[in-house]
């Protein structure tokens, strides 16, 4: 499954050192056939302890993490829905992702010039935020503007459209995102077809700077009002500090640990972002074990098995008869798949079983 995020922000917010960070952890393309040759383009692993351990346990030649694509996005300016700077690249790039991390400065540093003069995180978020949404009217008044002619003759699909697009467009003038419009069950597949900007799922990351001033340790009511900001767009964030992992990317493990805590500071949260990034799009990871490879799988919540499947080869949804499914914890603490099935922990479940993060799968077609 092909997963994307485009990592956008104003220019110098630190795009460029998070993507570095993050491709650090890649992991070689050849596994995932999905994914796209692109220098702009990270396929980096999600961190899971669990894959490790089963890979251990079964003896495995291969490990094969689950992993999401980060796409290095060019920095965006103002005017960027009317095509000034690099703006319809910029957007164009964005539609094509699955979801959105909107990298956001919260440091000062005299050497790193802010283009808006000073740091101001819920304004820079606005910009971004309001370049998505202008994008967005125009494309709902042109389809608005196409289905004219159908509404007036009283087409219901047309007519069911409009109210939707109506719905959107209400929405977008009041400079609030698409994403947060309600819309009924048969309009959700309407406003999909439009793959609107401001509908993706966005994820914040907060990026500061060890040794700097920072704003969530100096200024507690600027930090606030950006926390309160997020939470009225529902949006999630976490807090990073890109340029340690960027400055300690050459390092060992070990070293990387001992300059951390040099730095007084254990965690960069790139894996938590990650991991966050991971849980936006409402995606689990189920396992295959063996001795030639342990694999994680990623699926979308609520998957039945058949669906599940497809993620190793499509034919499994239609060729599906059965799958043994353990739990990945029970496996381990049975010390064998032997003793697994003996003890009764491996349980055979049909087509509409709905698969579980850590569930443990072999498949029967």
């Amino acid at each position: 499954m092909s997963l994307s995020i485009g990592i956008v922000g104003l220019p110098n917010v630190g795009k460029s050192t998070l993507f570095n960070a993050l491709t650090k952890k890649s992991v070689p393309a050849e596994n995932y056939p999905f994914c796209t040759i692109d220098p702009s383009v990270g396929i980096v692993p999600v961190p899971d302890d669990r894959l490790a351990k089963l890979s251990t346990f079964s003896h495995s030649v291969k490990t094969i993490p689950a992993v999401v694509e980060f796409v290095d996005i060019a920095g965006l300016v103002k005017g960027a829905s009317t095509g000034e700077g690099l703006g319809n690249k910029f957007l164009a790039n964005i539609r094509e992702t699955d979801a959105i991390l909107h990298l956001v400065r919260i440091f000062e540093d005299g050497n790193v010039i802010h283009v808006e003069g000073g740091i101001g995180p819920v304004r820079d978020i606005e910009i971004i935020n309001t370049e998505l949404i202008l994008a967005d009217l125009e494309t709902v008044m042109k389809r608005l503007t196409n289905i004219t002619k159908d509404v007036k003759r009283g087409d219901k699909d047309a007519l069911s459209e409009e109210v939707a697009l109506q719905k959107l467009k209400a929405m977008l003038e009041s400079g609030k995102r698409a994403r947060l419009v309600d819309l009924t069950e048969k309009e959700v597949p309407v406003v999909k077809q439009l793959n609107l900007l401001s509908t993706k799922p966005i994820i914040y990351g907060l990026n500061k700077k060890s040794g700097a001033k920072n704003i969530d340790e100096s200024d507690a009511v600027t930090f606030q009002i950006l926390l309160d900001y997020i939470k009225s767009e529902n949006s999630g964030y976490v807090i990073i500090d890109a340029k340690i992992q960027e400055d300690l990317k050459d390092f060992s493990e070990e070293e990387k640990e001992m300059f951390k805590g040099e730095l007084n500071d254990k965690n960069d949260g790139i894996d938590e972002l990650i991991k966050k990034s991971y849980s936006l799009l409402s995606l689990i990871t189920y396992f295959t074990t063996g001795e030639d490879e342990t694999r994680a799988w990623t699926i979308h919540t609520g998957s039945t098995a058949p669906i599940a499947g497809t993620a190793i080869h499509n034919d499994f949804k239609d060729k599906f008869i059965r799958a043994e499914v353990i739990f990945w914890n029970d496996l381990l603490s049975a010390g064998s798949s032997s003793e697994a099935k003996s003890k009764g922990l491996v349980r055979t479940e049909g087509k509409d079983y709905l698969v579980k993060d850590g569930d443990v799968i072999e498949f029967k077609i």
